[in-house]
């Protein structure tokens, strides 16, 4: 990974941070356009109860609407956590180009489990094992700490605002 992958990634711990202190699950991700702007960012919305509001499906949805199959190809997202089924389903679905994670969804996975959380719905499965068209370079080491906490901070139902 490049300085400037790893300044995006960064931005997404943001976005995870933010959702956090709005009471969401966190989890930031952005979309950049085929000419290295970012045209596109967001955080899980799910405080609602709504488990399905993930930015990356945001995103392949965005991208559906904006560019065409050849501009989505050429597009990349970053995330703070690897897509889970549903958002890798919907990235494979739209046709978007690479990802890059700060964090697998095996780590998170683990780091649940570690705490003894029940298992979601869906199984922590890579998304390039979701579509063989799917490209990811990650984790980014510097950002793990971070984001077990943050994560730690979410299973716990404690709020980060102290600490950030």
């Amino acid at each position: 990974m490049t300085e400037d992958d790893l300044d995006l990634l960064h931005r997404t711990v943001e976005l995870a941070t933010q959702a956090l202190k709005q009471g969401n699950s966190p989890y930031g991700s952005l979309l950049v356009d085929p000419f290295g702007a970012v045209v596109f960012e967001d955080h899980n919305r799910d405080a609602d109860g709504d488990l399905t509001k993930h930015p990356e499906f945001a995103i392949a949805k965005y991208a559906i609407e904006n560019y065409s199959a050849s501009e989505r190809a050429a597009c990349t997202v970053y995330t703070s956590t690897e897509h889970c089924a549903m958002c890798a389903g919907a990235h494979a679905w739209a046709g978007l180009g690479k990802i890059y994670c700060a964090t697998t969804g095996g780590q998170t996975a683990a780091w649940y489990a570690k705490w003894g959380a029940e298992s979601g719905p869906l199984n922590p499965i890579s998304a390039d094992k979701i579509s063989p068209n799917i490209s990811i370079e990650g984790p980014a080491s510097r950002f793990e700490e971070v984001l077990y906490e943050l994560h730690r901070w979410f299973y716990l139902g404690q709020s980060p605002n102290k600490a950030l």
